[in-house]
């Protein structure tokens, strides 16, 4: 299983001298990959986490990581796609795949939050039949000389999108999703799948078996469909997985690898410490950078 970790994105840590400085450390110090995620806005009045309430963008932060690392990966988990047109997260990450020498991933979730539709000016209606055709045109503007699609939500004219990534066919497309039509789907038409931070990893095998069987019925290797957990990191008092002492949190992750979890990363954004936004900055970095330290692969 391999380890990755969550980027400075939310709160506090969120600089620029920190997404730069955590980026450059991760990598040196072993980590597989680097994760961002999305939130467009916040209602005014919430009672959203405090990790939700100042988020710098997905893709931008990316990029700014890219330019300071040559070799780990750089994901995000996740975009909600139905605030971007498919063309133009595309050309986005066509372009972040090409400048960073092939090292994307892109996650998509289907949103939830109804003040992000509405700012959007999108529906919340049928986002699984969506989400489906989201990623017909993303595979064919990632991979086809001329591309073209005609669907009930999404019409692409033929056209070219040039340059074409890296990697072939295309960035991996990851999807999150909770419910069991979603995880189905993840392994029927995308690369893999994600968790969100409210998973109840206890149960993760059986949310695994459902992704993967919906892989098998589109007569895919099911053994090859990625698994992607986002590792709400708590150390101090054991309150569940991944928390209490570094070595139940390292015992934690190896427990994953053998329910069948491919690839985790470390989230330091849920930590209150580190992803609030009131949180004093010198003691979020230094919490961080001492977290970084301690969980870094063997």
């Amino acid at each position: 299983m391999k380890i990755g970790f969550g980027a400075p994105v939310a709160g506090a840590w969120a600089t620029a001298a920190n997404v730069a400085r955590f980026a450059e450390s991760a990598e040196k110090l072993g980590y597989s990959s680097l994760w961002t995620f999305h939130r467009l806005l916040v209602p005014a009045e919430h009672g959203l986490d405090a990790v939700y309430r100042s988020v710098l963008d997905p893709t931008v932060a990316m990029s700014f990581m890219a330019a300071r690392t040559s070799t780990i990966r750089l994901g995000v988990a996740l975009i909600n796609f139905p605030f971007a047109s498919p063309a133009y997260v595309a050309k986005q990450f066509s372009t972040l795949d090409l400048l960073s020498g092939g090292r994307v991933d892109l996650g998509l979730g289907a949103g939830w939050l109804p003040d992000e539709f509405v700012a959007s000016g999108a529906s919340m209606e049928r986002r699984g039949a969506r989400t489906v055709e989201y990623v017909q045109v993303l595979r064919t503007l990632f991979a086809d000389e001329v591309s073209s699609f005609d669907g009930e939500f999404y019409t692409v004219p033929p056209s070219r999108m040039d340059p074409k990534p890296v990697q072939k066919p295309g960035p991996p497309v990851l999807l999150g999703g909770a419910v069991p039509a979603a995880l189905k789907r993840a392994g029927r038409i995308a690369d893999g799948w994600m968790s969100r931070s409210a998973t109840n990893l206890d149960e993760i095998a059986a949310q695994i078996a459902i992704v993967r069987a919906g892989a098998a019925e589109a007569g895919k290797d099911p053994a090859g469909v990625r698994v992607v957990v986002r590792g709400v990191v708590r150390p101090g008092e054991r309150v569940g997985r991944l928390s209490g002492s570094y070595s139940q949190i390292r015992a934690d992750a190896e427990w994953l690898g053998e329910q069948g979890v491919t690839e985790l990363f470390y989230d330091l954004n849920w930590d209150p410490r580190i992803g609030n936004p009131d949180a004093s900055v010198h003691t979020a970095t230094e919490t961080a950078h001492d977290l970084l330290e301690a969980l870094k692969p063997s």
